[in-house]
């Protein structure tokens, strides 16, 4: 069997959380004026996971809000660090910093003061293409993006509409050749007919090969894209099966379970 695409070995991700009420500098300076000890609690985000994924899957993580799916993505995206464990790429060229398409906050890279071509050049950078590789994927990239009113692409995105500013980054994300796409609910953004585009482009990916892991509470979506679903409850794995729609149907069963 060929190289794991992602693969994560005991991880575990907790986070620190403030109970006393207090926020921000000035807040921490009042409590410590008044002699106040702050108070904290720990969080397990994800709890011992371990996932192997091989290149070409498409992995959907399903799971109430707070059981780890996001955070999954933000650890396999790098924008954070496990506690414990380990996150690696055998795969991939670089097995450290493969080539990403984070879809986790779409236009996330962008710059409000640049125009939008002045932001396809600097995502890409940010995504580790060159400036010329960017030119030379500007036209398709717009094609994608399709805005009614073209002039916007010579204003600053400050000024885009939500919808707009989703467009763009979708369509520059998706020009970076990717080894690996995470997508975070952003199958449910946008139009009917960016949405059809989308779910389109992600066909070609999967037909390409590539890997895609996908967030959604959309189990319509899941069910069309989805080669293998993962379920989190309680920071863990409660489910892992090629048997998609088994999977939503344990997880959809315990959330009436939980009313």
């Amino acid at each position: 069997m060929s190289l794991p695409a992602i693969e994560l070995a005991n991880v575990t991700k907790r986070f620190r959380l403030r109970e006393d009420g207090y926020a921000g500098l000035k807040g921490r300076l009042g409590q410590l004026s008044k002699g106040i000890k702050p108070t904290y609690k720990i969080v397990a985000a994800l709890e011992d996971v371990s996932l192997t994924i091989h290149k070409g899957e498409t992995v959907a993580l399903l799971g109430r809000n707070g059981s780890g799916k996001s955070t999954l993505l933000s650890l396999i995206a790098n924008v954070m660090k496990p506690d414990e464990g380990t996150v690696a790429f055998p795969a991939s060229a670089d097995p450290t910093h493969p080539r990403l398409a984070p879809l986790l906050e779409v236009g996330a890279g962008f710059h409000p003061d640049l125009t939008g071509l002045q932001n396809i050049t600097f995502n890409g950078s940010i995504l580790g293409l060159t400036r010329a590789q960017m030119e030379e994927r500007r036209e398709e990239i717009l094609a994608f993006a399709d805005f009614a009113e073209p002039k916007y692409y010579n204003m600053p995105v400050r000024t885009y509409s939500s919808g707009m500013f989703v467009r763009l980054g979708f369509a520059v994300a998706v020009h970076t050749d990717p080894e690996i796409v995470l997508v975070d609910e952003t199958l449910a953004v946008g139009d009917a007919l960016f949405q059809e585009k989308c779910l389109a482009k992600i066909a070609q990916f999967q037909q390409e090969g590539r890997t895609i892991v996908v967030v959604s509470h959309d189990m319509e979506a899941v069910k069309k894209v989805a080669t293998r679903a993962v379920w989190l409850a309680q920071a863990r794995v409660a489910d892992d099966s090629t048997d998609v729609e088994r999977v939503i149907q344990r997880y959809l069963d315990s959330l009436h379970e939980a009313r």
